[in-house]
């Protein structure tokens, strides 16, 4: 399953915005990941809540036939208009679905609204909503759903800013149902805490460790019983018994899932568990160089907590709702992370994006951020600049330099200005062949930076150059 197309009227800041999630070379080609990029208050976050809107329709109708998703509200309507539409185009086993929802205000008709863009181009806006495709689409999968009770269903999963982890609650205090479609509770809601991923942990533990009891309960009662007929003596028994003890094979292979995709991302940390005695805790295993060093979850950094939540939830989605799947994190799905830089170490944002390409390869990630490095690390990434209301697609950054994408693509500069107008003037001077006043201002600048500054050693350099040249002409 994947996202073709969304187009905008009236919705929020964009009077008029056709976003392809294709390339024009190869249209027919879905696309892994398409990430955007601008200013705080270009529209990124618009763009992923009008996503994660249209396709709040998919779930509810997979959960019921009639269900109703979320809709767009007075206050998500441009100002000055009255009708605001969001047309979603997506792709499912090789057969397009569209869907469109629409919001009129009140005491106006439902009629074509017709929003004019510019002098010459107008947008005409559908009167009413068309889910009819969406009830379609989730009528396939609620059809192969009854026919098969482990067939699979797509992830659908919205991650907004405000996806911190603020508690683990290992106590169960209410208990949840982690039935199949249960995969689909809270995933498109904004303020996602993740207390149900450590509350889901804790049930599949403990159903783990129920398996192997089990296991070990049978093992015993047939030596037991091949002891009592005499087929292996004690000695037999109780060696036979330690062995299977020390190697209990059942592993919960929705828990397998979530600490593969972890170690994926995190390959210094391991052995994600809960630890009932002294006391109830999440503890993992974390490399520190020689050691191995055994932390509570909650001593983890932010950065850390979230990461390891983020990629533990979608990993737990997957597994519940690809249950005959070998690899449930081969399941296909539709993935919306804002700002998917947070929190994130420079190395992290490095490989995010091929991490979640690798770990979860038949999901569409949709994604902002406002780190450079981010979108320079992909080849051939589908990257969208969002300025006023407007979208440009950005050619292949792949391999710039931080600074190049910065000042190019982010209209950032890479340094503080007076450092950069300092550095300027110097160039424009050893340009000059003013010696004299290139070393006096290579002399001011060492004594704001650190002379160790690279910019400031390439100055020494043409200035050295610059001393030879003079002397060689007297």
């Amino acid at each position: 399953m994947h996202i073709k197309q969304l187009k905008l009227v009236n919705f929020r800041r964009f009077g008029g915005l056709t976003i392809p999630f294709f390339n024009d070379e190869s249209p027919t080609e879905n696309i892994n990941t398409v990430v955007f990029i601008g200013d705080n208050g270009a529209g990124k976050t618009a763009i992923l809540n009008a996503l994660a809107m249209s396709l709040s329709w998919l779930i509810a109708r997979i959960n019921r036939e009639k269900g109703n998703g979320s809709s767009i509200t007075d206050m998500d309507i441009l100002n000055g208009e009255i009708t605001a539409s969001i047309e979603l185009q997506l792709e499912c086993n090789q057969l397009p679905y569209r869907w469109r929802l629409v919001k009129t205000l009140k005491g106006h008709s439902p009629v074509q609204a017709i929003n004019k863009i510019s002098k010459n181009e107008f947008i005409v806006i559908a009167a009413i909503s068309s889910t009819t495709e969406t009830t379609q689409l989730a009528s396939i999968f609620r059809e192969q759903l009854t026919i098969n009770e482990n067939a699979s269903l797509p992830l659908i999963a919205y991650y907004p800013v405000e996806r911190a982890v603020l508690d683990i609650p290992l106590k169960i205090k209410t208990r949840h149902n982690f039935g199949q479609l249960d995969a689909y509770d809270n995933s498109l809601k904004q303020g996602v805490d993740f207390r149900r991923f450590f509350e889901w942990f804790r049930d599949r533990e403990d159903a783990e460790n129920e398996m192997r009891s089990k296991q070990l309960e049978q093992k015993f009662t047939d030596l037991y019983s091949q002891y009592q007929t005499g087929s292996i003596s004690m000695d037999e028994a109780t060696k036979a018994y330690f062995s299977q003890l020390n190697n209990a094979t059942f592993y919960d292979y929705q828990l397998v899932a979530v600490r593969t995709a972890i170690k994926s991302f995190m390959p210094d940390f391991d052995n994600l568990r809960i630890q009932r005695k002294p006391r109830l805790q999440m503890l993992v295993d974390k490399d520190i160089g020689e050691i191995i060093d055994t932390l509570d979850v909650t001593q983890l950094s932010q950065g850390e907590k979230s990461l390891m939540a983020l990629v533990g939830d979608i990993a737990r989605r997957l597994a519940i709702l690809n249950p005959a799947l070998e690899n449930p994190l081969e399941g296909e799905g539709i993935v919306l992370i804002d700002e998917v830089d947070m929190h994130l170490h420079p190395k992290w944002q490095r490989i995010i994006i091929s991490r979640l390409n690798t770990t979860f390869p038949n999901c569409q990630f949709i994604l902002t951020t406002h780190s450079p490095i981010v979108i320079s690390e992909i080849p051939n990434l589908l990257c969208y600049s969002l300025n006023d209301g407007k979208l440009e697609k950005l050619s292949n950054l792949y391999g710039m330099d931080v600074n190049q994408v910065l000042l190019q693509d982010m209209n950032a500069e890479i340094r503080n200005a007076d450092i950069q107008d300092a550095f300027d003037n110097l160039r424009d001077t050893l340009q000059d062949g003013n010696l004299d006043e290139a070393k006096e201002l290579l002399v001011a600048l060492e004594q704001k930076i650190s002379k160790d500054h690279i910019e400031l050693s390439k100055a020494r350099l043409l200035i050295r150059r610059l001393e030879i040249q003079n002397a060689k002409n007297h």
